[in-house]
């Protein structure tokens, strides 16, 4: 696990056994301290962390004012008191203080992994509360994961924290966005930053899976569990076990097999062809589609309880139409390996100018794509206008034409051009009030009357 832990204990021996069971847990990232007044001291001075366990009885500062003092500094450390005393009225002291949990020694490996692991997903829902509340971009503390996604774009900066906040918890994901947005990619970051990265992800497109490939498939079979089944097989689940699934285009997945689906998710178990063993397995899913989930329910086409066991967290990727300043970025990166994008002219002005203006219907595949194009066409020489394929252009003086047409036009009045914005930007981010709210910059409530003026509850 990636959460920076640190244990303050003023018995070494002590201090040693909780190190040990911590590294049983699953951490790696954790900090022994046996001087109380020392590590305050660097917590004045700007250190933090996400989780301290702290003794009651030390000596010069007790477990109360290091509690304090970590509070006061670093709110966002999340504390969990251990102590030899068991008494109702210092625990209601801790946790009045700030602390989340009270746990009496000696302390349980099972017990210290249940407090930790409930501890850290109020401090990942706390930081995504404010998250939202900040104006300022957040910065990754494992960037590593994240770095083959390209952008200097806020949105896809702001999506890139909140999906390293769902990282470090067991929380199905649901990534949504239109198709060539980069939904896999973000996937494999969040596996990346995850304490599953050592184990396997596996990507399935739900679209491809038929009713009789889907059991096959997804749990395997014994030998002789069909005809022509001449040797047994390890289905998704069994291979990707302590791993990551990532169903993508979940929503193209047929309602016969949703309910199929929605058993695993709930019980972590399965059974292979052939076979009436149920097979435990520890997954994390992340789901992803282009389709709005919201109306296929509506429509009966996609199953509410499946939908709200994979939207545990939920991603929106923007298109790239929604990110132009990505645009020169992801060319310099696609280019480099046909041109030395440090120096200028490897690609012409004009046609520059052309690609950044382009609505990109297909996102960065489609950019990726149309450059591949001009390379092939170029041969070396830097890409000019002529090198873009035709639809780039035409599209581009299909606008230009629609432009001028506008000229001379009725003026619409204010609140149809203002209805008009608002439900754009409510679509765009898939009917999401609370994010549609954000990009708008007007409150939750304001969007809430006025969607409700056009008939949108």
């Amino acid at each position: 696990m990636n959460s920076h832990v640190v244990v303050v204990d003023d018995d070494r021996d002590y201090l040693e056994v909780l190190g040990r069971k911590l590294t049983e847990i699953g951490f790696k990232r954790v900090r022994l301290e046996d001087n109380s007044v020392k590590l305050a001291e660097e917590i004045e001075k700007g250190l933090s962390f996400d989780l301290a366990l702290i003794d009651m009885t030390m000596p010069e500062m007790d477990g109360m004012a290091l509690l304090e003092k970590i509070k006061a500094n670093s709110p966002s450390t999340e504390c969990i008191m251990v102590t030899a005393i068991n008494e109702a009225r210092i625990a209601v002291e801790c946790l009045n203080k700030g602390a989340y949990d009270y746990l009496v020694k000696p302390v349980a490996t099972e017990d210290l992994s249940l407090s930790i692991k409930r501890t850290l997903e109020r401090k990942r829902l706390l930081d995504l509360l404010d998250l939202e509340k900040r104006d300022d971009l957040p910065t990754l503390e494992n960037e590593e994961p994240f770095r083959p996604i390209i952008t200097q774009s806020k949105k896809v900066l702001r999506i890139l924290k909140e999906a390293e906040l769902h990282a470090s918890s067991p929380v199905p994901v649901l990534i949504t966005g239109e198709s060539g947005t980069g939904k896999e990619l973000l996937a494999r970051a969040i596996h990346g930053a995850s304490p599953r990265s050592q184990h396997p992800f596996s990507p399935i497109n739900m679209s491809s899976l038929t009713s009789s490939l889907f059991e096959a498939e997804f749990f395997g079979h014994t030998k002789g569990a069909f005809t022509g089944a001449e040797h047994g097989r390890v289905g998704y689940l069994e291979y990707t076990n302590k791993g990551t699934l990532f169903l993508d285009e979940i929503g193209d997945l047929p309602l016969s097999l949703q309910g199929k689906l929605l058993r695993v998710l709930q019980d972590g178990e399965f059974s292979k062809l052939g076979s009436s063993t149920r097979q435990k397995v520890d997954l994390r899913f992340i789901a992803a589609t282009n389709e709005n989930l919201e109306q296929m329910m509506a429509q009966k086409r996609f199953r509410k309880d499946l939908y709200y066991r994979i939207r545990g967290g939920w991603l929106h990727l923007p298109p790239l139409r929604e990110r132009q300043e990505d645009i020169f970025l992801l060319t310099r990166q696609f280019l480099a390996k046909y041109y030395d994008v440090n120096k200028q002219g490897f690609i012409e002005k004009p046609a520059l100018d052309l690609l950044m203006r382009y609505p990109y219907p297909g996102n960065i595949r489609e950019l990726k794509s149309i450059l591949q194009s001009a390379v092939n066409l170029a041969r070396g020489e830097p890409i000019r206008e002529t090198h873009l394929p035709s639809h780039v252009t035409a599209s581009l003086k299909t606008c230009a034409d629609e432009d001028v047409a506008v000229v001379g036009a009725t003026i619409k009045p204010l609140a149809e051009v203002e209805k008009a914005h608002i439900l754009h930007a409510f679509e765009q981010t898939g009917e999401n009030k609370s994010k549609t709210a954000r990009q708008l910059g007007i409150g939750l409530n304001t969007l809430r009357r006025k969607l409700a003026s056009y008939g949108i509850q």
